[in-house]
């Protein structure tokens, strides 16, 4: 029998293998050892970083044990295009932090190479770390700066993208493919993890939230700037770095029509949490393109739990089912946790939330939160969970004509 070393790191963060102790992950609750089905080889992009107060485990003469000496719990963070099937198992010390909020996910060392617990869950030749952040990218921004002067916008998405490094941002400066646009400094929502607004008592946000409404003059000239000369371009509302689209309705809807006054190319997307129907009504009507939808459970306890919002799942459903009689290709931006998506109970609810909105694609997401935090807000699971990977396999032999992937992809329309 094949056997996956744990690792381990040092008080400094050295990173050890544990000859003689199984590597183990976790699903929820469970902790279990690895097997080489669960793995594949870390991608490049990957890091590897400690967990701080958590003492990491493995199985040594078939028994769970904490490893030696000071051992800390070692975790990968996985680049885009990869969706973590197993959290990283450890025991939590007294006094331990809260994790800061990344996608944590087991990792291993066989054959004297490093594995992960994850599947590649889409093409990601788009998102390739090495084509973002490069030694150009400052002349761009400052490029940009000069051909849209006194544009709001392009200020905030030239410290997106050189202070955050968010990728998004930064294709508007590589002039290519998908570029936010961030146009709501409120949301409806309060989510645990929010990447760009946390209560001090949680953890820090990775990224600051925008301060200001963009004007429909300031969202079209950056809109068409990058819709009219980029490959395969897409313009997005609803950024990390900003609240709930919706939000901004009047000011979006009108920029919209002033886009698609001067330019038919490419293609308007919104990621949104879908919870104000009126809002997302509008934003359809001025000829919004796409639409990807954050969701974390179909059960309402559940979605109710993580969200914290003003409106209901009953609301979600009848935005996606208006922009779906209006032809508008609707994704699922799935939250993914190894161990809340795949319960019974929730695959149930997922089968019954698809077949009533008849939603595109479903786009899988690594939630980013401490695991131990996260599972603490959630309701109990009423049974033991199916697993990433099977539960992947029932979606797609369930519903074979949704798309399961990662991204928002380039849909075609107009000979685009």
């Amino acid at each position: 029998m094949c056997v996956l070393t744990a690792l381990f790191a040092d008080k400094n963060g050295e990173i050890y293998d544990a000859p003689g102790y199984q590597a183990t992950g976790r699903t929820g609750g469970k902790v279990a050892g690895l097997l080489p089905d669960d793995l594949i080889a870390l991608p490049e992009g990957a890091d590897l970083m400690y967990l701080p107060g958590r003492t990491a485990l493995g199985i040594a003469d078939g028994r769970l044990a904490p490893l030696p000496g000071q051992a800390l719990a070692v975790a990968a963070i996985l680049p885009a295009g990869y969706t973590r099937t197993h959290l990283p198992a450890f025991a939590k010390l007294a006094g331990a932090p809260v994790l800061p909020l990344y996608g944590y996910a087991a990792v291993a060392l066989w054959q004297d190479e490093l594995y992960v617990a994850a599947v590649a869950s889409d093409d990601s030749a788009k998102w390739r770390p090495g084509d973002y952040n490069t030694a150009r990218l400052r002349k761009l921004v400052a490029k940009v700066r000069k051909e849209l002067p006194g544009n709001r916008l392009v200020e905030q998405l030239a410290g997106c993208s050189l202070k955050w490094r968010c990728a998004t941002a930064q294709n508007l400066f590589y002039r290519r493919w998908e570029a936010g646009i961030p146009a709501s400094p409120v949301c409806n929502a309060n989510c645990f993890g929010c990447i760009s607004l946390q209560p001090a008592e949680c953890c820090p946000s990775p990224q600051s939230r925008i301060d200001f409404k963009p004007t429909p003059r300031e969202i079209a000239a950056v809109g068409v700037y990058h819709l009219s000369a980029a490959p395969e371009p897409i313009i997005s509302f609803g950024q990390g770095c900003e609240g709930e689209p919706a939000l901004a309705a009047g000011n979006i809807a009108a920029g919209i029509r002033l886009i698609r006054a001067q330019t038919g190319r490419g293609q308007i997307n919104m990621n949104t949490n879908a919870g104000y129907t009126a809002g997302i009504k509008e934003i359809v009507k001025a000829g919004l393109d796409t639409m990807r939808v954050s969701i974390i459970s179909a059960l309402p306890e559940t979605y109710q739990a993580y969200y914290r919002s003003n409106y209901t799942l009953d609301d979600v459903k009848a935005s996606i089912v208006f922009a779906k009689d209006r032809g508008i290709y609707v994704s699922l931006n799935m939250l993914s946790f190894p161990g809340l998506n795949d319960r019974p109970e929730e695959v149930q609810a997922w089968g019954d939330f698809l077949a009533e909105t008849g939603v595109d694609m479903i786009q899988l997401r690594n939630l980013n939160v401490d695991p131990d935090a996260f599972l603490a807000m959630m309701p109990p699971e009423r049974q033991p969970p199916l697993g990433v990977k099977p539960f992947l396999q029932l979606l797609q032999q369930s519903f074979p004509d949704i798309a399961i992937g990662s991204f928002s992809h380039f849909v075609l329309k107009n000979g685009q």
